[in-house]
Formats: structure tokens, C-alpha cells, sequence
């Protein structure tokens, strides 16, 4: 019983109707049960581990003494505030689930959508925190020699972490021991680790926005050639106070947390690695305090490179206080910010010094600081599927595809490469017989990354069996060939940035309210609006606007945020509509499906009370059944078959509001559709 709240939601329609009439609980993906790959180990976690996540008891007993609901559905005060729990854990679940098959920027997207509504109160707030990555990313990152994506690596490396704790008895019962929790229930164990590790996953690379201007001012000179180093023009940070400003409040609640107070983010950081590693990497506060400080303002010294986790984790600092408040802050999140902070160089280099034939230290071990031992092994691990945007990364052999056993304790990671590129592998495989036939007194030719794993040195293995112990959690790693499957990724023709996502997402939400109206309202009341909803429903606008992309393609047509020169488009014709509404109806039945709804009509034949429209609204959300839904697994052809035997204005629900939205979208900026011919 993986939904308690809404199992007890069912308990209370049986005695209401007499029968079993839903919510039902919603299916666990097929393989997860007993599955120990990348997603059904991460599926699990979610789905059995995390019962009960962010249920209130006293919301519930507000609830009963009030007699009203709590929870939000498509609007405030429709079901339970534990039910509302529980289908948010649901949509986080179901976008996971996604990602991982498609691993695309859009699927990632929703993920991050639905974590920081769970845990950080309200997407709209933090959304530059998270879309500006990836648009420097994909609009920036071309100019640099060496750079591959970071956003959906992000994700992955969330999702790895999950699997870890999911399949991994040794690693959840260290981290449980370090934040003592062994007294406390498998799922609230499981919802600390979700909230903190979250955090620490999809954001420890938010500061690469702060490293790429820094990298292409040098690929201007390595173009030609130039090594970076002394003579180089480079960049450094300086007035750094909106990064590493601490204000009062924040001081109070370290006084009231560490007993000590501290100047900056700098020394904050430094405080919590020390308490962490000090001892057994034999560096103090002052020394990491120096390092920290040095990063951002001379990069000279630590051989012409930005770290961007110095960034990362500032930015996260002021985030958490600017809009959680300081309040909010625990130990844990300390632990967040330094495991960001040593997860790119400055553990491997200024205290492991994992590669120096003199200074090297210990592996890190999961016990002095689990965060930051999951992350460094998680963000080493997570090398495939990652769009490659450097002029030099492009042309380099990277994995596409990846599959992992976590059986027994262990990993098994199988690293997939393009089986198109056996021709480049053949002619490395050659310089490399040659090069181990001979005296090796050069340096070995390597096809990265192909090259780490299946050369006889195991480079990629070596490195991360000297950045963390792998002791506990045996790792093995192998290289293969396949063909190469791009159908997961839907890619088409359309383009736009990650800031027009949501933005499209708030139009198709006003499309009723303002039909023939749309230039009567403003954005930010349409924001409003979409902010009022539940997860589930913001969710389901985002999903309706990624799938546009694939409904235009069907009819000849494209989205783009620049002029060009085509036809644009103003309105959808007849025939356009008749073969994109359908695909949306496929895609409006899954969805429902996914989410545990059930076709079914007593929220319109009950007896009610009050406001008839209102309250039959309420039933409706409450049962989680729609009389246009589909029972079962249908297939395409009875989807369609199901649309076509739809009235006229049911069928209207599929297409009318794109022909709305194309009218709300010229609120924002500048995205325009246009016909290819």
C-alpha cells in the first residue's frame, strides 16, 4: 500500500457509495519489483521507501476538526492535504520515470519542476536558478574546446544516487547511523535522504554559468593552439558579496545551530568541511577557508581553471535563505553546501590530492560525509547520454547508453557506444597495440572516454577508486558497442529555451477563462492562476507543452523564439486539428492512466449539496475518476477509436486550446509558430 492517503480516500467513497469505486493505487513500473537496474531501483525508492512522504497529522486533524479539505486538485480545497502528498510523490515518481527512458533537457525539466514544488515551496520562485543553466549551456557552451551538458546530468546523477540508497543495505545504513536516524521509520529515513540529496544532486552544478564565460575567454587562445598557463588572458570573480554575504538572521540560526556565528558563505564552508574531513585529512578551517576564498578571485593558482562548485554552492546558500528563510536551515543543508563544494576540484586537489605520487590521501569514505562520498561517485559515474557542446568534446567518443546491476551490494556499470563509430575505435585500437608492443616510454594514445574504460589501465575505474572507497559498494565497469536508438528523444524541429516552458505552460491554463479575451489579462495574473493549482495539474500543462513540439511536426509546422523566414501561423485549420487532436487525446488518456485515474461517471450521478458544479468538481478529484478516461492499457488504435466516438465539444477540448494559446503566447518572449511550406 505504497498511497496511504489515497488508500484511506478510497475507504471513504466505499462507505460513502457502498462499493469500490477509487482512487486505486497507482501501479509501480513492472520491472521495479524486483528489479535492480537504474530504474526500477530508483522507481522503488520513490514508490515503497518514501510511504507516507510530507503526510501531515496535523493537517489531517485540522481537516476533521474544520470540515474542510486542506489539499489542493485544479483548485484549493478539493481533496485531502495528505492525498495531495501523495499524488505529488506520485508526479515526481511518474517524471522520473520519463527521464530516465528519454533522458531529454524537457523530461529533466518536469523533474526539477516537481522537486522544487515538494521542497522548496513554489517552482516560479527558484526557476532562473535551474533554466539559466541550461540556457548557458546550450546557447554558450558551442565557443568552448571542452564542455558537455550538465542539466540532464544532473538528473541522472539524482537518479543514480536514489538507486544507491535504494539497492545499497551497507550505504543506507551508514548514512542513517551519520544522521542518526536508526530509531526512526525506513520511510522517514527515506524522506530525509529524498529532501537532502535531492538538493545536493540536481543542483551541485548550478554555478557553471559563473565557469563558461571564464572557459571562453581561453578557448579563445587554445584555438590557436596556445596552452592555458602563464601568459594566458583569463578571468577572476571579485565583489563577491551577493554570492557570500551571511545576514543577521542567517548568523542567528548558526549561533542557535554551531554555537558560532560566521563572517561569509566562505568560512561557513570552510567550518563544515573541517568539522567533516579536518581530522582525517589533516586540514584545518584556516587553510580551507585560504582555498575557498582563492578560487573564485585566482584562478592562477590553481592551474587557470573555474571551479564552478564555489558557485554552485553559493548560489544554492542564497537561495535556500532568500526564499525558505534562515529559519529553514539544518545541519543537513551544511552538509548539502560542502558536498557541492568538494565534489568538482577541491577535494580531489587541495585535500586528497588523489593523482600526487607523494601527497595522495585515502579514498573518501561514505562515513566521514555521505553526501558529498554519493555525489563525487554518482556525478563520476554519470558519463553517458550527455549532449556534447565543445568543439573538441564533439568530435571526442563519449558512451550513449548505460545499464547497471546494483545486485548484491554492488555496481555493475555497462558503458554503450555508437556502433557507428567502430571505425574510429579500430584505428585507436591499432595505436594502442603499437604503443604497448613498444617501450612505453611515451605517453599512451587515448580515445576518450572510450579509451579509460576498455584500455587494459581501466583509467575510468582507477580514478574513482581514488576519489572514493569502494570498499562497501564494489564497482565494476565495461565498454561495449550498439546501435544507437534516438527514438526515446522526440527530437523535432521546434525550438525554444527552458524560460518559455513554463510560460507556455501558464497560456494553456488560461485558455477558457480568457478565450476571445487573451488581451484583456496580464501575465502575471496568469502566473497566479497556474501557481494555484496542484502539482499534478502545473504538471500536466507542462507535459501538454512538450508535446506540441511533436503535434506541429505532424502538420508541417515549427516553434522558435527568433524571426525567420517562413509563413507564420495565427490559427490552426480543420484539417491541421484532425491530426494533432487525436495525438493530444493519446496523450490526456495515458497521462490519467499513469496517474491511477479510472473512467467513471458517479461524480456527475451523486446526490450533492451546495454549489452543484462545485462540488461535483470536488467528487470528481476526490474519486480521481473522468468519464473521457480509459480503464486498462489500451492500445493506439482503441486511443483513437475512443476519440472519434467523442462528441464534438469533448473532441473540442483537444484543439481548442492551442488556437487560445497562440494568441497568450505573444505575452511573452516573442515565440512564434510557422508552417514549413
Amino acid at each position: 500500500m505504497a498511497y496511504t492517503a489515497l488508500e484511506r480516500m478510497r475507504q471513504r467513497n466505499r462507505e460513502r457509495f457502498g462499493k469500490d469505486i477509487g482512487p486505486k493505487q497507482p501501479a509501480l513500473y513492472r520491472r521495479a519489483v524486483r528489479g535492480n537496474d537504474l530504474k526500477s531501483a530508483a522507481l522503488r525508492f520513490l514508490h515503497e521507501r518514501c510511504e507516507g512522504l510530507r503526510l501531515s497529522a496535523d493537517r489531517e486533524a485540522e481537516e476533521a476538526e474544520r470540515g474542510v479539505y486542506l489539499g489542493r486538485s485544479i483548485r484549493p480545497n478539493q481533496i485531502p492535504y495528505n492525498m495531495q502528498m501523495d499524488i505529488d510523490r506520485l508526479c515526481l515518481e511518474r517524471e522520473l520515470e520519463k527521464f530516465i527512458d528519454s533522458g531529454v533537457a524537457e523530461d529533466a525539466y518536469t523533474v526539477y519542476y516537481s522537486y522544487l514544488e515538494m521542497f522548496m515551496g513554489e517552482y516560479g520562485r527558484s526557476r532562473k536558478m535551474v533554466e539559466l543553466l541550461s540556457e548557458f549551456e546550450s546557447n554558450a557552451s558551442s565557443l568552448l574546446m571542452k564542455h558537455r551538458d550538465h542539466y540532464s546530468h544532473s538528473v541522472y546523477v539524482f537518479a543514480l544516487g536514489l538507486a544507491i540508497y535504494e539497492a545499497n543495505e551497507r550505504y543506507r545504513s551508514t548514512f542513517k547511523r551519520f544522521y542518526r536516524l536508526e530509531d526512526r521509520s525506513e520511510h522517514e529515513a527515506a524522506a530525509f535522504f529524498l529532501e537532502y540529496w535531492g538538493l545536493t544532486a540536481l543542483f551541485h552544478d548550478i554555478g557553471y554559468p559563473f565557469e563558461i564565460p571564464f572557459e571562453q575567454v581561453l578557448a579563445y587562445f587554445e584555438v590557436e593552439q596556445k596552452e592555458r598557463g602563464e601568459g594566458c588572458l583569463y578571468l577572476s570573480y571579485h565583489d563577491l558579496t551577493c554570492l557570500n554575504r551571511i545576514d543577521a538572521d542567517a548568523n542567528a540560526r548558526f549561533e542557535a545551530l554551531f554555537s558560532r556565528t560566521f563572517a561569509d558563505v566562505n568560512e561557513l564552508l570552510a567550518y563544515g568541511i573541517a568539522q567533516r574531513l579536518g581530522a582525517a585529512y589533516g586540514i584545518s578551517e584556516e587553510q580551507l577557508k585560504d582555498t575557498i576564498a582563492r578560487k573564485p578571485t585566482n584562478p592562477e593558482q590553481f592551474g587557470y581553471y573555474m571551479d564552478h562548485a564555489y558557485f554552485s554552492a553559493t548560489r544554492l546558500y542564497q537561495e535556500l535563505v532568500e526564499e525558505r528563510g534562515a529559519a529553514f536551515l539544518t545541519p543537513a543543508h551544511l552538509d548539502v553546501l560542502t558536498a557541492i563544494m568538494l565534489h568538482n576540484s577541491l577535494y580531489k586537489f587541495a585535500i586528497a590530492f588523489y593523482k600526487s605520487k607523494t601527497k595522495c590521501k585515502p579514498p573518501l569514505k561514505a562515513e566521514l560525509h555521505p553526501l558529498a562520498y554519493l555525489l563525487m561517485l554518482c556525478d563520476e559515474l554519470q558519463c553517458w547520454d550527455r549532449t556534447a557542446y565543445g568543439r573538441n568534446s564533439r568530435t571526442e567518443l563519449h558512451p550513449m547508453e548505460a545499464a547497471f546491476d546494483f545486485s548484491k551490494g554492488a555496481i555493475r556499470a555497462s558503458y554503450f557506444y555508437d556502433k557507428d563509430e567502430t571505425g574510429k575505435i579500430l584505428a585507436y585500437q591499432i595505436r594502442y597495440r603499437e604503443w604497448a608492443g613498444g617501450d612505453r616510454t611515451t605517453t599512451a594514445p587515448r580515445l576518450k572516454a572510450y579509451s579509460d574504460m576498455a584500455e587494459s589501465e581501466q583509467r575510468f575505474l582507477r580514478d574513482i577508486e581514488r576519489i572514493v572507497d569502494l570498499s562497501e559498494c564494489p564497482l565494476t565497469v565495461e565498454a561495449a558497442l550498439r546501435p544507437v536508438d534516438y527514438r526515446s528523444k522526440h527530437t523535432y524541429l521546434s525550438a525554444s529555451s527552458f524560460l518559455h516552458m513554463y510560460d507556455f505552460a501558464v497560456a494553456l491554463n488560461a485558455r477558457y477563462r480568457y478565450e476571445d479575451r487573451e488581451d484583456t489579462v496580464s501575465t502575471d495574473q496568469l502566473e497566479r492562476e497556474f501557481d494555484e493549482m496542484s502539482l499534478e495539474y502545473q504538471l500536466s500543462n507542462i507535459n501538454q507543452v512538450k508535446s506540441f513540439s511533436k503535434y506541429l511536426n505532424a502538420i508541417g509546422c515549427f516553434y522558435i523564439d527568433k524571426p525567420v523566414d517562413f509563413e507564420m501561423l495565427h490559427a490552426f485549420s480543420e484539417d491541421q486539428t484532425s491530426v494533432f487532436a487525436p495525438m493530444e487525446h493519446e496523450r490526456w488518456v495515458r497521462e490519467h492512466a499513469a496517474a491511477g485515474w479510472t473512467c467513471g461517471t458517479n461524480y456527475l450521478t451523486a446526490p450533492v449539496e451546495g454549489d452543484e458544479a462545485a462540488e461535483r468538481g470536488n467528487l470528481r478529484e476526490q474519486l480521481r475518476q473522468h468519464a473521457l478516461c480509459m480503464n486498462g492499457n489500451p492500445d493506439d488504435a482503441a486511443i483513437r477509436a475512443h476519440y472519434l466516438e467523442l462528441s464534438p465539444a469533448d473532441q473540442g477540448k483537444d484543439w481548442k486550446p492551442f488556437n487560445s494559446m497562440l494568441k497568450l503566447i505573444k505575452k511573452f518572449d516573442g515565440l512564434r509558430i510557422y508552417r514549413l511550406s
